[in-house]
């Protein structure tokens, strides 16, 4: 089974980015993964295709609709794998660590929710056991560098992807540390 990447976002167009070059555009023309990139606007119902509101406790900024959201995930989880897991990117999850790409990896890919405003309601976070996961300590304008990065670092897992699987087994975080300094030629 391929492993497949499905990223919900306002901006499709983002995608595949980066991705479709160097070894992940590669491996991803040569379908050693594949990218699904569902439009969340699609989702919407009205003529303008809103998929934000105001807070409903107030506040600055904008908050993604829960229906529109659910509508999303569910189709993503209908065209997904069974067991393939549903990740919001958001500054509050969980760290993402080598140990959880690795498990990632070794899976039938992943459904990433990609926020944007001041986040998405929480209760279709909740009613869909969405997990949500942070790539730092930091906020970006949305969730899709966050997906391009995590689809990243998945991908150069995936057999057939790196050219030589001794670089993965000796690379920062392989065994839980920090690689050493590399140097060319000549030595001196």
């Amino acid at each position: 089974m391929t492993w497949r990447a499905t990223v919900l976002t306002i901006f499709p167009e983002m995608f595949p980015g980066p991705l479709g070059l160097s070894l992940a555009g590669k491996a991803l023309a040569d379908a050693k993964w594949a990218l699904q990139v569902i439009d969340i606007r699609d989702f919407a119902t009205d003529k303008h295709r809103s998929v934000d509101d105001s807070p409903a406790g107030g506040g600055a900024g904008m908050v993604m609709r829960a229906d529109i959201a659910a509508a999303a995930i569910d189709a993503a989880r209908a065209r997904a794998a069974p067991g393939t897991p549903a990740l919001y990117l958001s500054p509050r999850g969980m760290p993402l660590t080598g140990a959880r790409v690795r498990e990632l990896a070794r899976g039938p890919g992943a459904i990433l929710l990609s926020g944007r405003f001041e986040g998405i309601d929480q209760r279709v976070l909740d009613a869909r056991n969405i997990e949500e996961v942070s790539i730092g300590d930091y906020v970006l304008s949305g969730g899709e560098l966050p997906a391009l990065v995590l689809i990243d670092a998945c991908v150069r897992l995936l057999p057939g992807v790196a050219g030589n699987k001794g670089s993965l087994a000796e690379e920062s975080f392989a065994q839980g540390l920090l690689e050493y300094p590399h140097y060319t030629r000549p030595r001196e």
